[in-house]
């Protein structure tokens, strides 16, 4: 090998060898991915059931409660945790998981009477930050009511008595009206014919309880007929497929008793007959119903379907002739 080959071949060599003390560079480190913060949250909830004025919901002692709420944004995997806080303290715990579109529904026990504060609350996530409910108020009580009372519980009883159809003033007063619908509710419900609302009635009537199921829900134009239910001792109104009207009432006496069969009413008479019959509304021959002045909690009758003449004329102005009428045991 020449030397001038022997040369270029030690520079080529030299350039190829890593300067004395150079640092091999590091490997690149993986980019980190970003977890993102915890999303912000609200929820809000209304309890249902029960009965309620502007100010309060209030439910029968024992009762189930149901409260329907949303959290926004909803985020899927979430809990949220219902605290009853009754005395300042948190007397019952219930957790639920947040359902799609963020709803959530507890039902529980509201058990003795005494006001609880109801707070739905959320624990922080990795995906949902930390967030609670303002607090909402209910009552829960045991109620009775009789001739004489007034008050919000009176007020109430009455508003339920006319949401099933029963017949009574809403005024916050117990009057004989509203004793005449505990009569018919009672009746209704075969729960003895006094007029006074035990808590046996209240615990009906704040579960939405009680109402009177017609027997022909479809008869007569949109539904507009009358019913009278001689094992019950009740005359319903009806139209569109529900009682409109429920009252007190008896029929006739063992010795002249009423006639079962569908009718229609052919004939009405107002004021009062020489008989004591008061706004008529006949409906075969000589049988009608009509107030009178006595109406038992029994038959009694000639064979027509009294009602307390405070509700005659109530009766007369809804009944038209050709309406249907169903006399039934």
């Amino acid at each position: 090998m020449s030397k001038r080959l022997a040369l270029s071949l030690g520079l080529i060599a030299l350039a190829a060898a890593p300067a004395a003390g150079a640092q091999t560079p590091p490997a690149p480190v993986p980019a980190v991915p970003q977890v993102p913060a915890p999303v912000a949250g609200a929820a809000s909830f209304h309890a249902t059931g029960g009965l309620a004025t502007k100010k309060a919901r209030y439910y029968s002692s024992g009762q189930r409660a149901t409260l329907r709420g949303r959290v926004r944004p909803a985020v899927a995997g979430q809990v949220v945790t219902l605290r009853v806080i009754r005395k300042g303290k948190v007397s019952k715990r219930v957790r639920r998981k947040v359902r799609a579109g963020g709803r959530f529904t507890f039902k529980f026990l509201v058990g003795n009477p005494g006001r609880l504060r109801l707070v739905v609350k959320h624990a922080a996530t990795a995906r949902q930050a930390a967030f609670r409910t303002k607090g909402r108020r209910i009552e829960v009580v045991s109620w009775t009511a009789g001739q004489g009372a007034r008050g919000t519980h009176v007020l109430l009883l009455q508003r339920a008595l006319v949401s099933l159809g029963f017949a009574t003033p809403v005024t916050g007063y117990f009057d004989d009206g509203t004793a005449r619908a505990i009569t018919a509710f009672r009746k209704t419900n075969q729960m003895g014919t006094t007029g006074y609302a035990d808590f046996a009635v209240y615990g009906k009537l704040f579960r939405g309880q009680g109402g009177y199921r017609l027997a022909h829900p479809k008869s007569g134009k949109n539904g507009k007929h009358v019913e009278f239910d001689w094992s019950r001792q009740v005359l319903v109104l009806a139209k569109g497929g529900r009682p409109y009207r429920v009252y007190h009432s008896s029929s006739g006496a063992p010795a002249t008793p009423t006639v079962f069969g569908s009718f229609r009413f052919y004939l009405q008479t107002p004021g009062t007959n020489d008989k004591g019959m008061v706004h008529s509304n006949y409906f075969i021959g000589g049988y009608a119903i009509h107030g009178y002045a006595s109406v038992p909690n029994y038959p009694a009758s000639h064979g027509c379907l009294r009602v307390p003449i405070p509700n005659a004329l109530q009766i007369f102005n809804w009944i038209d002739i050709g309406d249907p009428i169903y006399v039934y045991r």
